[in-house]
């Protein structure tokens, strides 16, 4: 092989075992790299977990819903959300527009392996829990849901009001 072939075929198998299918149940993140990805988002931006000045439990369920299903939160708060699974089957939490919410389940219709790793998106599995770190720093409507094929048609969708 030539070396430049060898390097790339052993960065590509490096990189592999880091990927996470949509469908994985552990996805928990370190909060420096979820930080470090920071990205501004029309809803918001990943939060410094160190910030965090409130913390919201919701309960998903495979009756297809979350608990709360409404929430208010003050522009510049960082919240620590903590979704817990409390169905038999995989669910996730993922924040982001009514827009990008219909978008993304989509595209999961039509791939739902899809990998993810955004700090907006927590997966998880039956009877467990995950966390989701995130900075209101902008006001207005937005959501959150479950976008595991069938569940975002179902109603599993919250609503976030920052003001």
């Amino acid at each position: 092989m030539k070396p430049s072939i060898t390097i790339l075929v052993i960065t590509l198998a490096a990189l592999a075992g880091q990927a996470h299918a949509h469908g994985d149940a552990g996805h928990a993140r370190q909060p420096a790299v979820a930080a470090a990805r920071a990205e501004q988002q029309p809803f918001g931006i990943a939060g410094d977990p160190k910030q965090v000045t409130r913390t919201i439990v919701f309960d998903m369920s495979d009756e297809m819903r979350f608990d709360p299903s409404r929430i208010q939160v003050r522009r510049g708060e960082t919240i620590r959300f903590v979704a817990r699974n409390r169905g038999r089957m995989m669910h996730e939490m993922v924040l982001g527009t009514a827009q990008d919410l219909q978008a993304h389940s989509e595209l999961m219709k039509k791939f739902p392996g899809m990998e993810h790793d955004e700090p907006h998106i927590a997966h998880v599995a039956p009877g467990g829990m995950e966390e989701i770190v995130w900075r209101f720093n902008r006001a207005g409507q937005f959501d959150y849901a479950c976008l595991v094929a069938g569940h975002f048609e179902a109603g599993m969708v919250g609503a976030v009001t920052v003001r």
